[in-house]
């Protein structure tokens, strides 16, 4: 039975703030969450909130966790407000029936593979020179999308084989800049989504480990299900590479009512 849980973190702390400056080590932590060690279950988590004041993370397990030693060490122990929220997941599974539709958020580092990057990083440049000489067959390089177009993309290229599409916003059409006919520019519908966030990270999983850098793109918008156990699937399993490092975690909440036309 999947678990979703919301753990506030107290950003003040000395351990929140290693905590929140290393996915790995923040990794580790929600790791320690679950009773049945090594864990060899899927587990999905992203920080929802940041703040001076406060942080959230929201956590997907397939087992009940337990969240206290994440208070003792980097929330507000027996504090008003800071007990972790742990709900069944299952009921909102049970709800995706076809053609129903969904607020959704999405936080993903979105990537394409390529053969040889323009500008390589450290650790490709010495996988790059081992080559040299071999015959070993060359495996692609993941490079991050880095524009906003490349990244919504990207999601909107992923949804068919993940059971949504994004059906075109309720607010009109966009206008795309780009002649697509000899008469010019056209007007097509643009989708339901929108990027809230975009952060680089970068952190080690040692002190004297390499540098991890990846693109980090939060999405945002709406979802209409096509596919249900496809979609099922990507909610338990994640879309998109670097889930270890708070990536690929899709939740979907029910859509505000429309307002009143005036």
């Amino acid at each position: 039975m999947p678990y979703l849980s919301k753990i506030a973190l107290n950003p003040r702390r000395r351990a929140a703030v290693s905590l929140l400056a290393n996915p790995h080590k923040l990794h580790a932590a929600v790791l320690g969450g679950l009773a049945v060690q090594p864990v060899t279950e899927r587990v999905l988590w992203r920080l929802e909130n940041s703040t001076p004041h406060r942080a959230e993370i929201l956590v997907l397990t397939e087992n009940r966790p337990s969240w206290q030693h994440l208070v003792e060490q980097a929330g507000w122990p027996d504090a008003d407000g800071a007990e972790p929220l742990i709900a069944d997941y299952s009921p909102l599974l049970q709800r995706l029936t076809r053609g129903r539709e969904f607020a959704f958020r999405l936080t993903a580092n979105p990537v394409q593979t390529v053969q040889r990057p323009d500008k390589p990083s450290e650790q490709q440049t010495q996988r790059l020179k081992a080559l040299v000489g071999t015959h070993e067959k060359r495996r692609g390089f993941r490079v991050a999308h880095r524009t906003t177009a490349q990244q919504l993309a990207w999601l909107l290229a992923r949804a068919e084989r993940h059971g949504f599409t994004i059906p075109a916003a309720r607010t009109g059409p966009a206008i795309n800049l780009e002649p697509s006919a000899p008469d010019g520019p056209t007007a097509e519908p643009a989708p339901a989504v929108s990027l809230i966030a975009r952060e680089t990270l970068r952190f080690a999983k040692s002190s004297n480990g390499p540098r991890i850098t990846l693109s980090s793109a939060t999405f945002q918008g709406r979802l209409r299900v096509t596919d249900p156990e496809a979609l099922r699937a990507a909610l338990l399993g994640g879309i998109g590479p670097s889930k270890g490092y708070g990536q690929g975690l899709l939740t979907l909440a029910p859509l505000p009512p429309e307002a009143p036309h005036a």
